[in-house]
């Protein structure tokens, strides 16, 4: 499936650039027809496209320009707060980073990363080259219920609906990155966007030949090596393209363990006539490298970095359970050994976003798409082989031959995942109005599995993808934590209609779109609930806004939004350890769960002068239906287990604010700010049988959402010098619904500087920075890894006594230096 899918994409990609080379305007006229513009200062969208929510999600619908002369890594000097602003028309928050902000960080940062101070943007990270992921929060909600796309198509992962940014592109390609705080668009492709979307675009390739290649070397053994060969207009046509390629490893800098990054990129331009325009963004990643774990508060407060005189090699006691850091050494039955803890992972995205003027007044927008992933996250078990159960079935004494209460089993969960997609819209604009019509369709099958394998005698797995030495049953049937098949339909009508009143000042919105989402899946382990699932979401999103502009500087905007985010598909399956007292697997499915709902509502005012730019944004959320994981005791057996849940509602109310300026004496700073007061509405279920009760949760702030974030960055250019600092305050955030644990609040302080040199050689801007992160050496908590309903044993309504969870953290990554050279030729 995947070679025909693969093909059938590469031909329509193909024949559709073949198309648009066939009937091609001479190459003087499209040049002459697409020449950018450089009289005016100002970072604008596209004026081709009316502001609107209706949809700005394709990298044809909105460009955004900031002109001034540009150093050859895209870097003006002009926009504002150094990169970290962009002016906005849409009536709706919206924030923006641009070229001038990418370019003097380190290179080798996730788009998570770049975006961080941005309002209200929660970001976390675990390693200073960004290898390892990160999370983010906005307005109180984490990535799984935001939409992520790069060039149009959505990277979210479609069956938890995770987000992996060390996958998605390299910096040194990334043109902009857009946040909408609040709602998606109607035309954005998600079905767990309850938040907001985070949309990123890629540069496009140069129209002369060259390149760039940039050399990176820092704290942790880091190095990291990009180069991008620009091909120019090919012959005498509009045709142009890149192709780049970047490889990076780092050291864990906490207890042993490296990333080995290997990623390529490339993008295919073919623009003619007036408006027409054909892409295809191709996007490769292959990943290998060793986890870090996350601790509880007990284990960080006792051990913190885990770093004292090696005993086990990490300086604590063999096997205890408080350990923050995997263990360096192995000995017989350590299921904390780190190399029995990689999460290798390749993925390829590829995209055809183009746009075709049918008419004067009618455009088609159509972004195909292709997502393609395999890669595990690797696990560890002691497990009693006299008493190995699968299902019902128990085999005492030997498997495979292999005996002991104490065996050692190797249990990654892998997941892979094809994923084909298109949107389709047709605008048509005729006078005052702009009439949008469109269709989201995507089919995707995911295949999720976990088998148990040996370990060799020196506690490497025998093979890390777990398909060597697995534990094979009687009946010839490979033991699994979980065997699941999901295939996933989506299809999403909407229409939405904007009229631009009194010559432009006044902008009115409404829309609809109708989201139709139909699951089945099949779950292969033994003596489960519901071998067969089969479920179907529908949904009707509307939305409306309205945007006036007072005058050329002041603006004001309202909009009301409807957003969704349906159930993650892990909660359609049994899975994990049986018990054969209860007869229950660990994780029960819950296949009658509700999407989560919420409606967001929005008031704000811009002003947008020729030095400084502000923007201050009021909202309101109401959310039902909150998709909640739950731990319960079995009444028979004792045992734990999990299962999904809609939680109930949460409200929040908040204040999201930003300013920045163009240079003052070659200086740009930029400030952001929000307030977050987010509650959760209801009193969530807990306990089971003949314990059932409910927590005191009703009235308690919601976790994950600090009240108050802070970010200043400032900006210093004078063309041949440059420098930057950036800070981030995030105030502390719960880690529990009843709020009886918390993470403390943080600053966190980067510098940069850095010098062009004049051209040497071929080489046209040879550049030398140098990236300071965490510039305090601060260590603390960043992330709450797994909010639990209470981390000490209370009472619940009833009196019932319920038992204390264990909320886990991420550690944030420490200082660090990093070096680069970079230069375009």
């Amino acid at each position: 499936m995947f070679s025909r899918t693969s093909r059938l994409f590469a031909t329509s990609a193909l024949v559709a650039l073949a198309a648009s080379k066939a009937y091609a305007l001479p190459v003087s006229q499209a040049r002459s027809a697409s020449t950018e513009k450089a009289s005016s200062p100002q970072a604008k969208p596209n004026q081709g496209q009316a502001p609107s929510m209706l949809g700005a999600t394709s990298p044809t619908d909105e460009k955004i320009e900031v002109s001034g002369h540009s150093y050859g890594d895209g870097v003006t000097g002009r926009a504002l707060g150094g990169g970290l602003m962009v002016n906005q028309d849409s009536p709706k928050s919206v924030s923006a980073i641009t070229r001038d902000y990418i370019a003097k960080q380190n290179p080798a940062l996730n788009p998570m990363q770049l975006i961080a101070l941005l309002p209200g943007a929660n970001v976390s990270d675990t390693d200073p080259m960004g290898m390892t992921g990160g999370h983010i929060s906005v307005r109180g909600m984490t990535e799984s219920q935001m939409g992520f796309t790069l060039e149009g198509f959505p990277i979210n992962d479609i069956g938890n609906f995770a987000v992996y940014p060390q996958e998605i592109v390299d910096a040194e390609n990334l043109r902009t990155v857009r946040l909408a705080q609040g709602s998606a668009d109607l035309d954005s492709p998600h079905i767990s966007a309850s938040g907001g979307v985070v949309d990123m675009y890629m540069i496009d390739p140069k129209k002369r030949m060259g390149g760039q290649v940039d050399m990176t070397y820092g704290s942790f053994n880091a190095t990291r090596g990009f180069a991008r060969f620009d091909t120019g207009y090919i012959g005498n046509t509009n045709l142009r393209a890149y192709f780049s390629y970047s490889q990076g490893r780092q050291d864990h800098w906490r207890g042993p363990g490296w990333e080995n990054k290997k990623h390529g990129e490339m993008k295919v331009v073919n623009d003619w006539g007036d408006g027409n325009r054909v892409s295809l963004a191709v996007v490769g990643n292959s990943l290998q490298n060793s986890a870090y774990p996350s601790v509880s508060m007990a284990s960080w407060q006792k051990w913190g970095l885990g770093f004292n005189n090696p005993l086990n090699g990490n300086g604590l006691a063999k096997g205890d359970p408080a350990n923050t850091v995997y263990d360096r050494h192995y000995y017989k039955g350590d299921n904390n050994y780190y190399k029995l803890r990689p999460n290798p992972f390749n993925n390829i995205y590829a995209s055809m976003p183009s746009t075709f003027k049918l008419t004067d007044h009618l455009t088609m927008t159509e972004t195909p798409y292709f997502w393609y992933g395999y890669g595990n996250g690797g696990g560890a078990y002691n497990t009693d082989m006299t008493a190995f159960t699968y299902g019902k079935q128990t085999l005492p004494g030997n498997v495979n031959g292999v005996t002991g209460s104490n065996v050692l089993l190797y249990n990654p969960s892998l997941t892979e995942t094809y994923r084909p997609g298109a949107t389709t819209k047709f605008t048509l604009t005729t006078g005052v109005n702009r009439l949008m019509i469109g269709y989201w369709f995507e089919y995707s099958k995911q295949r999720q599995t976990a088998p148990y394998s040996f370990v060799s005698t020196d506690g490497t797995p025998l093979s890390q993808w777990g398909d060597s030495g697995n534990v094979v049953l009687s009946n010839g049937i490979k033991a699994q934590y979980r065997d699941t098949l999901t295939q996933t339909q989506v299809h999403t009508p909407f229409i939405g209609d904007s009229l631009s009143l009194l010559h432009g000042k006044l902008t009115i919105d409404a829309g609809l779109k109708y989201s139709i989402v139909k699951r089945q899946g099949t779950n292969y382990l033994p003596d489960v609930s519901s071998k067969y699932v089969r479920t179907n979401y529908n949904e009707a999103l509307p939305t409306a806004s309205v945007r006036y502009k007072i005058d050329q500087k002041n603006q004001v905007f309202v909009s009301v939004a409807t957003n969704y985010r349906m159930p993650q598909n892990y909660a359609l399956y049994d899975s994990g350890s049986y018990n054969q007292r209860s007869g229950l697997y660990s994780t029960l499915a819950s296949v009658n769960q509700k999407p989560e709902i919420s409606i967001s509502e929005e008031a704000g005012w811009r002003y947008q002068g020729d030095v400084i730019s502000t923007s201050l944004t009021y909202f309101h959320y109401n959310f039902t239906n909150r998709l909640y994981t739950q731990s319960l005791t079995d009444p028979i057996s004792g045992a734990f287990y999990t299962t999904n849940i809609n939680g109930g509602g949460m409200h929040s109310d908040g204040v999201d604010a930003e300013i920045g300026t163009r240079p003052i004496h070659n200086i740009r700073p930029y400030v952001s700010l929000e307030y977050l007061h987010a509650v959760t509405d209801s009193n969530l279920p807990a306990g089971s049988g003949s314990s059932a009760d409910y927590l005191h949760t009703k009235g308690k702030k919601a976790p994950q959402a600090p009240d108050w974030q802070v970010g200043f960055g400032l900006d210093y250019d004078d063309g041949k010098r440059f420098a930057n600092f950036n800070l981030k305050y995030v105030a502390p955030q719960y880690s529990t619904f009843i709020n009886d644990q918390k993470i403390p609040g943080y600053v966190r302080m980067n510098i940069g500087v850095g010098y062009r040199f004049p051209k040497v050689s071929i080489f046209r801007s040879p550049t030398v920075r140098l990236n300071l992160q965490n510039l305090s050496n601060n260590h603390y908590l960043n992330w709450v890894n797994s909010v639990q309903p209470n981390a000490k044993a209370t009472r619940g309504l009833f009196g019932h006594t319920i038992a204390a969870g264990s909320p886990t953290y991420t550690i944030a990554s420490p200082f660090a230096a990093i070096a680069t050279i970079s230069s375009d030729f």
